[in-house]
Parts: structure tokens; sequence; C-alpha cells
């Protein structure tokens, strides 16, 4: 009798620790966030930064950063799939191709909180973008594109690819800055993300069309293959150039004088805004959602009058 009491004892002890032991898991398991890129680039080490500062102030949830080995949706549906095998609890992508990416995106936003950021899917179900006003910010690099050709000329545009929302919202900017000025844009020249044939499309632009007034790039890795491909013509200054994004290269070759200008965005914000509203979002509140289920993030023009300190700003972000 005494010894079946203590097994007994003996059991309800090891049922109760299980259930203190399954209870500490639980306790201590964290829902996992997301953030999901387009292409590799100095932009999105920036953001990057951004989802580590909110991983600080986010203790009871795992950040995660994903970067495609290609650029494509498909690349990007992939890891969404991934994602969702395990569980992930929030998204922020920037949709390489939004329109072709509709049915995995609302697939991750019924079992997931799904946020956009630099790109936007307004299809999709999304619960909200946060980022650029891309046709503001286009239109602010019309007006640099004005200010290097006061008289007018012609111009060619770069990009991966027109697939993606903050493209074609970009040039459409572009266009209606510049409209009733004589600036032609010749042709809009994509590389689908190819760094290689990002250059070689500024090459050929240049043989082709000798007397080129100006080249423009719309994506982060654009305006430092125009730079290479210019110097390496030996056209600098001669050839203007007109970027988007805080590339290492871009903001050298304003401080050579080599490009005017880039319109720059706030990819640490895009990176630590994603997160801290994906946890507030999964947390039951939705107050910081605007009616139009979008959170704007200002851009600034990069010139030769503040590109010293600007610079310095990214490279401490960049070594940490």
């Amino acid at each position: 009798m005494i010894r079946r009491r203590s097994a007994l004892i003996g059991m309800a002890a090891a049922v109760a620790a299980g259930a203190f032991a399954t209870q500490a898991s639980f306790a201590q398991e964290k829902k996992t966030l997301a953030f999901v890129v387009n292409v590799p680039a100095d932009f999105w080490q920036i953001a990057r930064r951004g989802t580590e500062k909110a991983q600080k102030e986010l203790p009871n949830y795992n950040i995660e950063f994903y970067i495609p080995g290609e650029m494509s949706a498909a690349a990007q549906k992939r890891i969404l799939e991934d994602l969702l095998a395990k569980g992930v609890a929030g998204v922020s992508i920037s949709p390489v191709n939004p329109d072709n990416s509709t049915e995995i995106l609302n697939q991750v936003a019924a079992k997931a909180a799904l946020f956009t950021q630099d790109a936007d899917a307004p299809k999709s179900n999304r619960a909200l973008y946060i980022g650029t006003d891309n046709v503001a910010a286009g239109r602010q690099a019309g007006e640099q594109m004005m200010k290097s050709l006061p008289n007018g000329g012609k111009a060619m545009v770069f990009v991966g690819t027109l697939d993606a929302a903050n493209a074609r919202e970009r040039l459409q900017g572009i266009k209606e800055a510049i409209a009733g000025s004589k600036i032609e844009i010749l042709d809009v020249r994509t590389d689908g993300g190819d760094q290689t044939k990002a250059k070689a499309n500024v090459e050929d632009t240049l043989t082709k069309y000798p007397n080129i007034d100006l080249l423009v790039g719309l994506w982060a890795y654009n305006t430092p293959q125009i730079y290479n491909a210019v110097k390496a013509a030996g056209k600098e200054g001669k050839v203007k150039i007109v970027g988007f994004d805080e590339d290492q290269q871009t903001l050298k070759g304003i401080s050579e004088d080599v490009i005017d200008a880039t319109v720059v965005q706030q990819p640490y914000e895009f990176g630590y805004q994603s997160m801290i509203y994906l946890a507030k979002y999964i947390e039951g509140d939705k107050s910081f959602i605007p009616e139009n289920k979008q959170r704007i993030i200002p851009t600034q023009v990069i010139d030769k009058t503040n590109v010293k300190d600007f610079a310095a700003k990214v490279r401490e972000l960049l070594k940490k």
C-alpha cells in the first residue's frame, strides 16, 4: 500500500512537472515577424538596422530579415510559403510584382498580419502600407532633372522593373513634374534586378546616344551603375545624373560633382515602424492605421549642399 501510494505521488509530481514545463514552454514561445525585401542593396541594410532597433523593443517577438536570391515574385512567393509553414505572426514585404502576387499576399493576410513597405499592393488584403509617396518622390526627382537641364534635353531612365508599383509611381511623378518642359524621356531601360545588366544598359545608352544629356536611376542600385558607366566612359560632367536612394557610390558621386542629386527615402523607418506596428496590430491595437491605410514617410533631396552630413549618418548606420 505504501509503495502504491508512493508511486501515485510520484506520478502526480511528474504530471505536475510536465504541466509546468509545458506552461513555461508556451510562456517562452515567441511570435515571429518577418521583413521581406526585393533585392540586395545598401538601402535594405539600413532598413535592417531599423528592424534591429525594433527587436530590442520587442523582446516577446523574433524578427527575421529575408532577401530573395533573385528579384522575382516567384522568389518572394517561396519565402512567403515557407513563412506560412512556420506559422509566422506578421509580415512586412516590398512586393516585386504586386499585381501577380495578390493570391499569395492574401494567403498570408488570412493567417498573419500583412503590411507592405517600399512598394504597395493595394489590391491585396494588406492591412497597411508603410513607406514613400512614390509619385511625390518622382516629382522631386523631376524637379531636380529640370534644375540639371534648365534648357531641356534628352534623358534615359533606368530601373529594375516597371512591374513594381514604386517604379511606376516614380516615373509617373517624374513625367508630371517635367510636363511642359523641354526634357524628353527617350525610354525606360529595365534590368530585372541584375546589376551587371543595369550597368550594361547604361553603357549601351551612352554608345547609342552619344549626346544624351541626362541619366536617371529609379532604384537604389541603378544610380551607382550609372555613375560607374559614366566614369568609365570619361563623360563626368558631360552627362547629368539624377537618382534615388543613398547608396555609398551615389553619395560619393554627388561629392565629386558627377551626380547632381538623389531623392532619398528613410529605409531605417521602413524597418523600424513595420516591426513595431506589426506587433501592435497583432496585439489588437489598430489605432495607428489611417483611413487610407497608408503611413507615408517623407523623402529628402540630397545634393552637394547637404551630402557631407548625410553621408556621415549613412556610414554610421551601415557600420553597425
